[in-house]
């Protein structure tokens, strides 16, 4: 499962690592040439001003799925 979000400043990595850390699954986030583990804040903080794929296993249930990305965005 995956959405598509613009990460635009320090501030918002820091959010989607926060929620990310506090999701009951794994959340990855993906570039063209990077996979990074979203609990990470450092490889999320090189991702700032890029587009990236946020991506968990297909057995999250949909909704929970979009209402966090949502907040990510």
């Amino acid at each position: 499962m995956t959405k598509v979000i613009d990460i635009k400043t320090r501030e918002q990595a820091e959010k989607i690592n926060e929620l990310a850390s506090e999701a009951p699954y794994e959340v990855w986030l993906s570039t063209d040439t990077v996979m990074l583990d979203a609990r990470s804040l450092l490889g999320i903080l090189s991702l700032v001003g890029k587009r990236a794929k946020v991506v968990a296993e297909d057995d999250v249930n949909p909704r929970s799925f979009g209402k966090l990305v949502d907040k990510m965005a």
